[in-house]
Protein backbone atom coordinates (compact mmCIF):
# COMPACT_ATOMS: atom_id res chain seq x y z
CA UNK A 1 0.00 0.00 0.00
CA UNK A 2 2.79 2.38 0.86
CA UNK A 3 4.59 1.55 -2.35
CA UNK A 4 1.51 2.35 -4.37
CA UNK A 5 0.97 5.73 -2.74
CA UNK A 6 4.57 6.84 -2.67
CA UNK A 7 5.44 6.14 -6.35
CA UNK A 8 7.63 9.07 -7.24
CA UNK A 9 6.85 8.93 -11.02
CA UNK A 10 3.13 9.51 -10.56
CA UNK A 11 3.17 12.42 -8.15
CA UNK A 12 3.65 15.33 -10.69
CA UNK A 13 0.86 14.13 -13.00
CA UNK A 14 -1.50 13.72 -10.11
CA UNK A 15 -0.58 17.19 -8.95
CA UNK A 16 -1.27 18.70 -12.39
CA UNK A 17 -4.59 16.90 -12.66
CA UNK A 18 -5.66 17.99 -9.20
CA UNK A 19 -4.66 21.57 -9.94
CA UNK A 20 -6.66 21.51 -13.21
CA UNK A 21 -9.67 19.98 -11.46
CA UNK A 22 -9.50 22.52 -8.67
CA UNK A 23 -9.24 25.36 -11.21
CA UNK A 24 -12.24 23.95 -13.08
CA UNK A 25 -14.18 23.74 -9.78
CA UNK A 26 -13.29 27.39 -8.98
CA UNK A 27 -14.48 28.43 -12.43
CA UNK A 28 -17.79 26.60 -12.05
CA UNK A 29 -18.52 27.91 -8.53
CA UNK A 30 -17.54 31.54 -9.16
CA UNK A 31 -20.13 33.88 -7.71
CA UNK A 32 -21.54 31.32 -5.20
CA UNK A 33 -20.09 32.31 -1.78
CA UNK A 34 -21.38 29.26 0.16
CA UNK A 35 -20.08 26.84 -2.42
CA UNK A 36 -16.76 28.63 -2.65
CA UNK A 37 -16.39 28.26 1.14
CA UNK A 38 -17.01 24.49 0.89
CA UNK A 39 -14.48 24.24 -1.96
CA UNK A 40 -11.96 26.14 0.17
CA UNK A 41 -12.40 23.47 2.94
CA UNK A 42 -11.86 20.73 0.36
CA UNK A 43 -8.76 22.48 -0.89
CA UNK A 44 -7.41 22.81 2.65
CA UNK A 45 -8.03 19.10 3.45
CA UNK A 46 -6.52 18.16 0.14
CA UNK A 47 -3.44 20.24 0.89
CA UNK A 48 -3.09 18.45 4.25
CA UNK A 49 -3.42 15.05 2.55
CA UNK A 50 -0.85 16.02 -0.07
CA UNK A 51 1.51 17.26 2.64
CA UNK A 52 1.16 13.92 4.46
CA UNK A 53 1.89 12.04 1.24
CA UNK A 54 4.87 14.19 0.50
CA UNK A 55 6.27 13.66 3.99
CA UNK A 56 5.71 9.89 3.75
CA UNK A 57 7.49 9.79 0.41
CA UNK A 58 10.41 11.81 1.77
CA UNK A 59 10.93 9.39 4.67
CA UNK A 60 10.60 6.45 2.33
CA UNK A 61 13.12 7.88 -0.08
CA UNK A 62 15.47 8.56 2.89
CA UNK A 63 15.32 4.83 3.82
CA UNK A 64 13.29 5.38 6.97
CA UNK A 65 10.49 3.04 6.09
CA UNK A 66 9.36 2.70 9.71
CA UNK A 67 8.76 6.41 10.01
CA UNK A 68 6.97 6.46 6.67
CA UNK A 69 4.78 3.58 7.75
CA UNK A 70 4.01 5.34 10.98
CA UNK A 71 2.73 8.37 9.11
CA UNK A 72 0.62 6.22 6.83
CA UNK A 73 -0.88 4.35 9.75
CA UNK A 74 -1.69 7.52 11.62
CA UNK A 75 -5.20 9.05 11.40
CA UNK A 76 -4.04 12.41 10.06
CA UNK A 77 -4.42 11.44 6.40
CA UNK A 78 -7.67 9.61 7.06
CA UNK A 79 -9.13 12.63 8.80
CA UNK A 80 -8.29 14.80 5.79
CA UNK A 81 -9.86 12.30 3.42
CA UNK A 82 -12.91 11.98 5.58
CA UNK A 83 -13.27 15.76 5.59
CA UNK A 84 -12.92 15.78 1.78
CA UNK A 85 -15.52 13.06 1.43
CA UNK A 86 -17.88 14.83 3.82
CA UNK A 87 -17.42 18.13 1.96
CA UNK A 88 -17.97 16.48 -1.43
CA UNK A 89 -21.09 14.76 -0.13
CA UNK A 90 -22.33 18.09 1.18
CA UNK A 91 -21.57 19.72 -2.16
CA UNK A 92 -23.30 16.85 -3.96
CA UNK A 93 -26.38 17.21 -1.76
CA UNK A 94 -26.44 20.99 -2.20
CA UNK A 95 -26.03 20.56 -5.96
CA UNK A 96 -28.87 18.07 -6.04
CA UNK A 97 -31.06 20.43 -4.05
CA UNK A 98 -30.10 23.28 -6.40
CA UNK A 99 -30.75 21.11 -9.41
CA UNK A 100 -34.09 20.07 -7.97
CA UNK A 101 -34.95 23.69 -7.34
CA UNK A 102 -34.01 24.40 -10.91
CA UNK A 103 -36.23 21.55 -12.06
CA UNK A 104 -39.07 22.99 -10.02
CA UNK A 105 -38.38 26.44 -11.44
CA UNK A 106 -38.21 24.99 -14.93
CA UNK A 107 -41.56 23.31 -14.39
CA UNK A 108 -42.99 26.59 -13.19
CA UNK A 109 -41.57 28.40 -16.19
CA UNK A 110 -42.95 25.72 -18.47
CA UNK A 111 -46.34 26.09 -16.77
CA UNK A 112 -46.19 29.82 -17.22
CA UNK A 113 -45.15 29.35 -20.86
CA UNK A 114 -48.14 27.07 -21.40
CA UNK A 115 -50.38 29.61 -19.77
CA UNK A 116 -48.76 32.41 -21.81
CA UNK A 117 -49.08 30.41 -25.04
CA UNK A 118 -52.71 29.74 -24.32
CA UNK A 119 -53.24 33.39 -23.50
CA UNK A 120 -51.44 34.38 -26.73
CA UNK A 121 -53.56 31.96 -28.75
CA UNK A 122 -56.64 33.31 -27.05
CA UNK A 123 -55.53 36.86 -27.82
CA UNK A 124 -54.84 35.91 -31.43
CA UNK A 125 -58.27 34.31 -31.64
CA UNK A 126 -59.93 37.35 -30.12
CA UNK A 127 -57.93 39.60 -32.42
CA UNK A 128 -59.02 37.50 -35.40
CA UNK A 129 -62.63 37.74 -34.30
CA UNK A 130 -62.27 41.50 -33.85
CA UNK A 131 -60.56 41.82 -37.23
CA UNK A 132 -63.31 39.86 -38.94
CA UNK A 133 -66.00 41.94 -37.27
CA UNK A 134 -64.14 45.16 -38.10
CA UNK A 135 -63.64 44.03 -41.71
CA UNK A 136 -67.33 43.25 -42.00
CA UNK A 137 -68.19 46.62 -40.53
CA UNK A 138 -65.86 48.41 -42.89
CA UNK A 139 -67.12 46.36 -45.82
CA UNK A 140 -70.65 47.44 -44.91
CA UNK A 141 -69.44 51.03 -44.70
CA UNK A 142 -67.73 50.72 -48.10
CA UNK A 143 -70.84 49.13 -49.56
CA UNK A 144 -73.02 51.88 -48.13
CA UNK A 145 -70.53 54.51 -49.36
CA UNK A 146 -70.55 52.97 -52.84
CA UNK A 147 -74.31 52.88 -52.81
CA UNK A 148 -74.39 56.50 -51.69
CA UNK A 149 -71.84 57.39 -54.36
CA UNK A 150 -73.94 55.61 -56.97
CA UNK A 151 -77.01 57.57 -55.88
CA UNK A 152 -75.03 60.79 -55.97
CA UNK A 153 -73.69 59.92 -59.41
CA UNK A 154 -77.23 59.38 -60.60
CA UNK A 155 -78.24 62.69 -59.07
CA UNK A 156 -75.18 64.39 -60.58
CA UNK A 157 -75.92 62.89 -64.00
CA UNK A 158 -79.46 64.13 -63.73
CA UNK A 159 -78.21 67.56 -62.72
CA UNK A 160 -75.73 67.57 -65.61
CA UNK A 161 -78.51 66.70 -68.03
CA UNK A 162 -80.66 69.40 -66.54
CA UNK A 163 -77.84 71.92 -66.86
CA UNK A 164 -77.05 70.79 -70.40
CA UNK A 165 -80.70 71.19 -71.27
CA UNK A 166 -80.73 74.62 -69.66
CA UNK A 167 -77.48 75.57 -71.43
CA UNK A 168 -78.91 74.28 -74.70
CA UNK A 169 -81.97 76.43 -74.14
CA UNK A 170 -79.75 79.39 -73.31
CA UNK A 171 -77.67 78.79 -76.45
CA UNK A 172 -80.86 78.52 -78.45
CA UNK A 173 -82.06 81.77 -76.90
CA UNK A 174 -78.73 83.37 -77.74
CA UNK A 175 -78.97 82.07 -81.28
CA UNK A 176 -82.48 83.40 -81.57
CA UNK A 177 -81.29 86.69 -80.11
CA UNK A 178 -78.47 86.79 -82.66
CA UNK A 179 -80.88 85.87 -85.45
CA UNK A 180 -83.27 88.51 -84.17
CA UNK A 181 -80.49 91.09 -84.11
CA UNK A 182 -79.41 90.01 -87.60
CA UNK A 183 -82.91 90.01 -89.10
CA UNK A 184 -83.73 93.24 -87.30
CA UNK A 185 -80.65 94.90 -88.74
CA UNK A 186 -81.38 93.53 -92.21
CA UNK A 187 -85.01 94.59 -92.02
CA UNK A 188 -84.04 98.06 -90.80
CA UNK A 189 -81.47 98.66 -93.54
CA UNK A 190 -83.53 97.10 -96.32
CA UNK A 191 -86.66 99.00 -95.27
CA UNK A 192 -84.69 102.25 -95.47
CA UNK A 193 -83.37 101.34 -98.93
CA UNK A 194 -86.73 100.11 -100.16
CA UNK A 195 -88.37 103.25 -98.85
CA UNK A 196 -85.98 105.31 -100.99
CA UNK A 197 -86.53 103.13 -104.05
CA UNK A 198 -90.34 103.05 -103.74
CA UNK A 199 -90.56 106.73 -103.01
CA UNK A 200 -88.25 107.62 -105.92
CA UNK A 201 -90.12 105.36 -108.36
CA UNK A 202 -93.52 106.72 -107.27
CA UNK A 203 -92.36 110.29 -107.70
CA UNK A 204 -90.86 109.44 -111.09
CA UNK A 205 -94.13 107.81 -112.18
CA UNK A 206 -96.16 110.85 -111.11
CA UNK A 207 -93.86 113.24 -112.96
CA UNK A 208 -93.92 111.11 -116.11
CA UNK A 209 -97.73 110.95 -115.89
CA UNK A 210 -97.79 114.77 -115.84
CA UNK A 211 -95.44 114.88 -118.82
CA UNK A 212 -92.48 116.02 -116.75
CA UNK A 213 -89.09 114.47 -117.44
CA UNK A 214 -86.87 115.86 -114.68
CA UNK A 215 -86.73 112.50 -112.88
CA UNK A 216 -82.98 111.96 -112.98
CA UNK A 217 -82.49 112.62 -109.28
CA UNK A 218 -85.18 110.07 -108.39
CA UNK A 219 -83.60 107.44 -110.64
CA UNK A 220 -80.20 108.16 -109.12
CA UNK A 221 -81.62 107.88 -105.58
CA UNK A 222 -83.28 104.58 -106.39
CA UNK A 223 -80.11 103.27 -108.06
CA UNK A 224 -77.99 104.30 -105.07
CA UNK A 225 -80.39 102.59 -102.62
CA UNK A 226 -80.44 99.43 -104.73
CA UNK A 227 -76.63 99.43 -104.89
CA UNK A 228 -76.44 99.77 -101.13
CA UNK A 229 -78.88 96.88 -100.77
CA UNK A 230 -76.69 94.77 -103.08
CA UNK A 231 -73.59 95.66 -101.03
CA UNK A 232 -75.45 94.75 -97.86
CA UNK A 233 -76.34 91.37 -99.32
CA UNK A 234 -72.72 90.80 -100.35
CA UNK A 235 -71.56 91.61 -96.82
CA UNK A 236 -74.09 89.23 -95.33
CA UNK A 237 -72.90 86.49 -97.69
CA UNK A 238 -69.32 87.24 -96.65
CA UNK A 239 -70.25 86.96 -92.98
CA UNK A 240 -72.06 83.65 -93.58
CA UNK A 241 -69.02 82.40 -95.55
CA UNK A 242 -71.13 81.80 -98.65
CA UNK A 243 -69.80 84.41 -101.04
CA UNK A 244 -68.26 82.96 -104.21
CA UNK A 245 -64.49 83.43 -104.10
CA UNK A 246 -62.02 83.42 -106.97
CA UNK A 247 -58.73 82.74 -105.17
CA UNK A 248 -55.36 83.45 -106.74
CA UNK A 249 -51.75 83.39 -105.59
CA UNK A 250 -51.40 86.68 -103.73
CA UNK A 251 -48.27 88.63 -102.80
CA UNK A 252 -49.53 90.65 -99.83
CA UNK A 253 -46.65 93.15 -100.07
CA UNK A 254 -47.44 93.92 -103.70
CA UNK A 255 -51.16 94.11 -102.95
CA UNK A 256 -50.63 96.61 -100.12
CA UNK A 257 -48.32 98.70 -102.28
CA UNK A 258 -51.01 98.88 -104.94
CA UNK A 259 -53.59 99.96 -102.34
CA UNK A 260 -51.62 102.96 -101.07
CA UNK A 261 -53.51 105.57 -103.12
CA UNK A 262 -56.88 103.99 -102.30
CA UNK A 263 -56.10 104.01 -98.57
CA UNK A 264 -54.99 107.64 -98.61
CA UNK A 265 -58.19 108.70 -100.34
CA UNK A 266 -60.34 106.65 -97.93
CA UNK A 267 -58.62 107.81 -94.73
CA UNK A 268 -58.01 111.46 -95.53
CA UNK A 269 -55.07 113.71 -94.85
CA UNK A 270 -55.38 113.70 -91.04
CA UNK A 271 -54.38 110.04 -90.76
CA UNK A 272 -50.72 109.12 -91.14
CA UNK A 273 -50.21 105.79 -92.87
CA UNK A 274 -47.15 103.65 -92.32
CA UNK A 275 -46.50 100.29 -93.95
CA UNK A 276 -43.98 97.77 -92.61
CA UNK A 277 -43.48 95.10 -95.26
CA UNK A 278 -41.57 91.93 -94.37
CA UNK A 279 -38.75 90.75 -96.59
CA UNK A 280 -39.11 87.27 -98.07
CA UNK A 281 -42.85 87.24 -97.39
CA UNK A 282 -44.60 83.99 -98.23
CA UNK A 283 -47.41 83.86 -100.78
CA UNK A 284 -51.01 83.08 -99.89
CA UNK A 285 -53.95 81.76 -101.91
CA UNK A 286 -56.98 84.02 -101.62
CA UNK A 287 -59.38 86.23 -103.52
CA UNK A 288 -57.32 89.42 -103.97
CA UNK A 289 -60.37 91.68 -104.23
CA UNK A 290 -61.71 90.34 -100.94
CA UNK A 291 -58.31 90.78 -99.28
CA UNK A 292 -58.37 94.42 -100.41
CA UNK A 293 -61.92 94.84 -99.10
CA UNK A 294 -60.91 93.35 -95.73
CA UNK A 295 -57.92 95.70 -95.37
CA UNK A 296 -60.04 98.66 -96.47
CA UNK A 297 -62.76 97.78 -93.95
CA UNK A 298 -60.20 97.58 -91.14
CA UNK A 299 -58.63 100.87 -92.22
CA UNK A 300 -61.99 102.66 -92.27
CA UNK A 301 -62.86 101.28 -88.82
CA UNK A 302 -59.46 102.47 -87.57
CA UNK A 303 -60.07 105.94 -89.05
CA UNK A 304 -63.41 106.21 -87.25
CA UNK A 305 -61.79 105.10 -83.98
CA UNK A 306 -59.04 107.74 -84.25
CA UNK A 307 -61.38 110.68 -84.85
CA UNK A 308 -59.60 113.84 -85.95
CA UNK A 309 -56.20 112.30 -86.47
CA UNK A 310 -53.82 109.49 -85.68
CA UNK A 311 -51.50 106.89 -87.14
CA UNK A 312 -52.42 103.76 -89.02
CA UNK A 313 -49.77 101.03 -89.35
CA UNK A 314 -50.15 98.15 -91.79
CA UNK A 315 -47.65 95.36 -91.29
CA UNK A 316 -46.92 92.05 -92.99
CA UNK A 317 -44.94 89.11 -91.62
CA UNK A 318 -44.44 85.39 -91.89
CA UNK A 319 -46.07 83.71 -88.92
CA UNK A 320 -46.34 80.23 -87.45
CA UNK A 321 -49.31 79.32 -85.27
CA UNK A 322 -48.26 76.36 -83.13
CA UNK A 323 -50.31 73.59 -81.56
CA UNK A 324 -50.66 75.43 -78.25
CA UNK A 325 -52.17 78.46 -79.99
CA UNK A 326 -54.42 76.28 -82.15
CA UNK A 327 -55.69 74.34 -79.11
CA UNK A 328 -56.82 77.57 -77.43
CA UNK A 329 -58.50 79.04 -80.54
CA UNK A 330 -61.35 77.26 -82.25
CA UNK A 331 -61.29 76.72 -86.03
CA UNK A 332 -57.53 77.36 -86.17
CA UNK A 333 -55.22 74.79 -87.73
CA UNK A 334 -51.59 74.86 -86.65
CA UNK A 335 -49.23 75.79 -89.46
CA UNK A 336 -47.61 78.62 -91.42
CA UNK A 337 -49.54 81.78 -92.24
CA UNK A 338 -49.08 85.14 -93.91
CA UNK A 339 -49.95 87.77 -91.32
CA UNK A 340 -51.41 91.19 -92.18
CA UNK A 341 -51.82 93.48 -89.15
CA UNK A 342 -53.70 96.80 -89.08
CA UNK A 343 -52.91 98.91 -86.01
CA UNK A 344 -54.43 102.26 -85.03
CA UNK A 345 -53.89 104.78 -82.24
CA UNK A 346 -57.59 105.16 -81.55
CA UNK A 347 -59.77 104.76 -78.50
CA UNK A 348 -59.41 101.00 -78.26
CA UNK A 349 -61.98 98.47 -77.13
CA UNK A 350 -62.93 96.86 -73.85
CA UNK A 351 -63.02 93.03 -73.54
CA UNK A 352 -66.83 93.14 -73.65
CA UNK A 353 -66.81 95.03 -76.95
CA UNK A 354 -64.09 92.79 -78.43
CA UNK A 355 -66.25 89.74 -77.67
CA UNK A 356 -69.01 91.18 -79.88
CA UNK A 357 -66.90 92.95 -82.47
CA UNK A 358 -67.44 90.34 -85.20
CA UNK A 359 -71.20 90.06 -84.69
CA UNK A 360 -73.24 91.44 -87.61
CA UNK A 361 -74.90 94.82 -87.06
CA UNK A 362 -73.00 95.32 -83.82
CA UNK A 363 -71.43 98.76 -83.77
CA UNK A 364 -70.28 101.33 -81.23
CA UNK A 365 -70.57 104.14 -83.75
CA UNK A 366 -73.32 106.70 -83.70
CA UNK A 367 -76.46 106.65 -85.78
CA UNK A 368 -75.75 106.57 -89.53
CA UNK A 369 -72.03 106.16 -88.81
CA UNK A 370 -71.80 102.50 -89.78
CA UNK A 371 -73.76 99.34 -90.51
CA UNK A 372 -71.88 97.09 -88.11
CA UNK A 373 -71.04 94.70 -90.96
CA UNK A 374 -67.41 95.67 -91.67
CA UNK A 375 -65.70 93.40 -89.16
CA UNK A 376 -68.25 90.62 -89.64
CA UNK A 377 -67.50 90.69 -93.37
CA UNK A 378 -63.76 90.48 -92.67
CA UNK A 379 -64.35 87.62 -90.24
CA UNK A 380 -66.49 85.66 -92.69
CA UNK A 381 -64.08 86.10 -95.61
CA UNK A 382 -61.01 85.11 -93.58
CA UNK A 383 -62.71 82.02 -92.15
CA UNK A 384 -64.04 81.01 -95.56
CA UNK A 385 -60.47 81.27 -96.88
CA UNK A 386 -59.17 78.94 -94.15
CA UNK A 387 -57.52 81.75 -92.18
CA UNK A 388 -57.77 83.29 -88.74
CA UNK A 389 -58.43 86.80 -87.44
CA UNK A 390 -57.56 88.11 -83.97
CA UNK A 391 -58.17 91.43 -82.21
CA UNK A 392 -55.77 92.93 -79.64
CA UNK A 393 -57.01 96.08 -77.96
CA UNK A 394 -57.15 98.05 -74.71
CA UNK A 395 -59.22 101.14 -73.93
CA UNK A 396 -57.18 104.23 -74.70
CA UNK A 397 -54.29 102.21 -76.18
CA UNK A 398 -55.53 101.60 -79.72
CA UNK A 399 -56.39 98.40 -81.57
CA UNK A 400 -54.54 95.83 -83.66
CA UNK A 401 -56.40 93.43 -85.93
CA UNK A 402 -54.30 90.58 -87.30
CA UNK A 403 -55.35 88.56 -90.31
CA UNK A 404 -53.66 85.19 -90.79
CA UNK A 405 -53.98 83.73 -94.31
CA UNK A 406 -52.67 80.20 -94.98
CA UNK A 407 -49.29 80.02 -96.68
CA UNK A 408 -49.39 78.87 -100.31
CA UNK A 409 -46.99 76.01 -101.12
CA UNK A 410 -47.91 75.23 -104.72
CA UNK A 411 -46.48 76.53 -107.97
CA UNK A 412 -47.57 80.02 -108.99
CA UNK A 413 -49.89 80.04 -111.99
CA UNK A 414 -50.53 82.78 -114.44
CA UNK A 415 -52.49 85.61 -112.86
CA UNK A 416 -55.90 86.45 -114.26
CA UNK A 417 -56.26 89.74 -116.10
CA UNK A 418 -56.90 92.61 -113.75
CA UNK A 419 -59.79 93.92 -115.79
CA UNK A 420 -61.22 94.56 -119.21
CA UNK A 421 -60.23 98.23 -119.39
CA UNK A 422 -58.52 97.83 -122.75
CA UNK A 423 -61.35 95.83 -124.33
CA UNK A 424 -64.41 97.59 -122.89
CA UNK A 425 -64.59 100.03 -125.82
CA UNK A 426 -64.71 97.34 -128.49
CA UNK A 427 -67.95 97.17 -130.49
CA UNK A 428 -70.53 94.61 -129.42
CA UNK A 429 -71.27 92.50 -132.49
CA UNK A 430 -71.79 89.06 -130.98
CA UNK A 431 -75.02 87.18 -130.34
CA UNK A 432 -75.81 86.40 -126.69
CA UNK A 433 -78.24 83.72 -125.45
CA UNK A 434 -79.81 84.78 -122.10
CA UNK A 435 -81.27 81.88 -120.09
CA UNK A 436 -83.37 82.75 -117.02
CA UNK A 437 -86.44 80.99 -115.59
CA UNK A 438 -87.76 84.13 -113.81
CA UNK A 439 -89.58 86.15 -116.45
CA UNK A 440 -89.04 89.58 -114.88
CA UNK A 441 -85.32 88.98 -114.39
CA UNK A 442 -85.08 87.56 -117.93
CA UNK A 443 -86.73 90.63 -119.42
CA UNK A 444 -84.54 93.09 -117.51
CA UNK A 445 -81.36 91.14 -118.30
CA UNK A 446 -82.28 90.87 -121.98
CA UNK A 447 -82.91 94.62 -122.15
CA UNK A 448 -79.59 95.32 -120.44
CA UNK A 449 -77.62 93.10 -122.87
CA UNK A 450 -79.46 94.60 -125.85
CA UNK A 451 -78.69 98.08 -124.48
CA UNK A 452 -75.00 97.18 -124.67
CA UNK A 453 -75.38 96.58 -128.44
CA UNK A 454 -75.43 92.80 -128.55
CA UNK A 455 -77.91 90.68 -130.47
CA UNK A 456 -79.98 88.91 -127.82
CA UNK A 457 -81.88 85.62 -127.86
CA UNK A 458 -83.60 84.58 -124.64
CA UNK A 459 -84.93 81.33 -123.20
CA UNK A 460 -86.86 80.41 -120.05
CA UNK A 461 -85.39 76.93 -119.49
CA UNK A 462 -82.46 74.70 -120.33
CA UNK A 463 -84.40 72.66 -122.86
CA UNK A 464 -85.56 75.78 -124.67
CA UNK A 465 -82.03 77.15 -124.64
CA UNK A 466 -80.63 74.00 -126.29
CA UNK A 467 -83.34 74.17 -128.96
CA UNK A 468 -82.60 77.81 -129.75
CA UNK A 469 -78.88 77.09 -129.72
CA UNK A 470 -79.43 74.53 -132.45
CA UNK A 471 -81.49 77.04 -134.44
CA UNK A 472 -78.91 79.84 -134.12
CA UNK A 473 -75.32 78.63 -134.63
CA UNK A 474 -74.08 82.25 -134.52
CA UNK A 475 -74.52 82.38 -130.73
CA UNK A 476 -71.12 83.21 -129.20
CA UNK A 477 -71.97 83.17 -125.49
CA UNK A 478 -74.60 81.83 -123.11
CA UNK A 479 -75.45 84.01 -120.11
CA UNK A 480 -77.36 81.59 -117.88
CA UNK A 481 -78.83 81.43 -114.43
CA UNK A 482 -77.64 78.42 -112.41
CA UNK A 483 -80.66 77.55 -110.26
CA UNK A 484 -83.39 76.44 -112.69
CA UNK A 485 -85.89 73.56 -112.60
CA UNK A 486 -85.37 70.37 -114.64
CA UNK A 487 -81.98 71.36 -116.08
CA UNK A 488 -79.71 73.67 -114.10
CA UNK A 489 -77.21 76.05 -115.62
CA UNK A 490 -74.22 73.74 -115.17
CA UNK A 491 -75.89 70.85 -117.02
CA UNK A 492 -77.00 73.26 -119.75
CA UNK A 493 -73.43 74.53 -120.15
CA UNK A 494 -72.00 71.00 -120.35
CA UNK A 495 -74.53 69.97 -122.99
CA UNK A 496 -74.14 73.21 -124.97
CA UNK A 497 -70.32 73.16 -125.02
CA UNK A 498 -70.41 69.50 -126.06
CA UNK A 499 -72.45 70.53 -129.10
CA UNK A 500 -70.47 73.74 -129.76
CA UNK A 501 -66.92 73.42 -128.35
CA UNK A 502 -66.04 77.09 -128.91
CA UNK A 503 -69.06 78.41 -127.01
CA UNK A 504 -68.41 80.76 -124.06
CA UNK A 505 -70.50 80.58 -120.86
CA UNK A 506 -71.11 83.04 -118.04
CA UNK A 507 -73.00 81.86 -114.96
CA UNK A 508 -75.08 84.11 -112.75
CA UNK A 509 -77.04 83.53 -109.55
CA UNK A 510 -77.93 85.11 -106.26
CA UNK A 511 -77.63 81.79 -104.42
CA UNK A 512 -74.04 80.75 -103.81
CA UNK A 513 -74.57 77.08 -102.91
CA UNK A 514 -74.87 75.78 -106.42
CA UNK A 515 -73.21 73.73 -109.12
CA UNK A 516 -70.27 76.06 -109.87
CA UNK A 517 -69.30 77.05 -106.31
CA UNK A 518 -67.88 74.41 -103.96
CA UNK A 519 -66.65 75.20 -100.44
CA UNK A 520 -67.20 78.86 -101.30
CA UNK A 521 -64.72 78.76 -104.21
CA UNK A 522 -65.56 79.01 -107.90
CA UNK A 523 -64.73 75.94 -109.95
CA UNK A 524 -61.72 76.16 -112.23
CA UNK A 525 -62.24 78.09 -115.53
CA UNK A 526 -65.74 79.17 -114.49
CA UNK A 527 -66.88 82.71 -115.38
CA UNK A 528 -69.33 84.06 -112.85
CA UNK A 529 -71.27 87.28 -112.29
CA UNK A 530 -73.19 87.49 -109.03
CA UNK A 531 -76.68 88.95 -108.86
CA UNK A 532 -77.53 91.76 -108.62
CA UNK A 533 -75.18 93.43 -111.10
CA UNK A 534 -75.03 96.79 -112.82
CA UNK A 535 -74.96 97.32 -116.57
CA UNK A 536 -71.32 98.40 -116.31
CA UNK A 537 -70.43 95.16 -114.50
CA UNK A 538 -72.35 93.16 -117.08
CA UNK A 539 -70.61 94.94 -119.95
CA UNK A 540 -67.16 94.37 -118.43
CA UNK A 541 -67.79 90.67 -117.76
CA UNK A 542 -69.26 90.00 -121.25
CA UNK A 543 -66.41 91.77 -123.01
CA UNK A 544 -63.78 90.08 -120.80
CA UNK A 545 -65.08 86.55 -121.48
CA UNK A 546 -65.74 87.12 -125.21
CA UNK A 547 -62.21 88.42 -125.75
CA UNK A 548 -60.49 85.53 -123.93
CA UNK A 549 -58.73 82.87 -125.95
CA UNK A 550 -60.50 79.56 -125.66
Amino acid sequence: MLNQISNPNETPIDSIRSDFALARIDEMTAGDDARMEQIAGVKNALSQKLAELAETIRFYDAGDKAKALEIVLSDRGKAAMDHIRASLDAIRRDGGATLQARYVRTDQVESWLRIGSFAALLAIFLLGVYTIRESRRRFREVFLAQDELHRKNIALTSEIRTREKAESQIRQMQKMEAVGQLTGGIAHDFNNMLAIIISAMNLAQRKLARGEHDILKFVEAATDAATRAANLTARLLAFSRQQPLAPQVVDANRLLTGMSDLLRRALGETIRIETVLAGGLWKTHADPSQVENAILNLAVNARDAMGDGGKLTIETANSHLDDNYASSHTEVAAGQYVMIAVTDTGTGMSPEIMAKAFEPFFTTKGVNKGTGLGLSQVFGFVKQSGGHVKIYSEPGEGTTVRIYMPRFFGAEGAASPDGPAETAARPATETILVVEDDERVRVSTTDAVRELGYTVIHAGSGEEALRKLGENPAIALIFTDIVMPAMNGRKLAEEATARMPGLKVIFTTGFTRNAVVHNGVLDHDVHFLAKPFTIDQLAAKLRDVLDREK
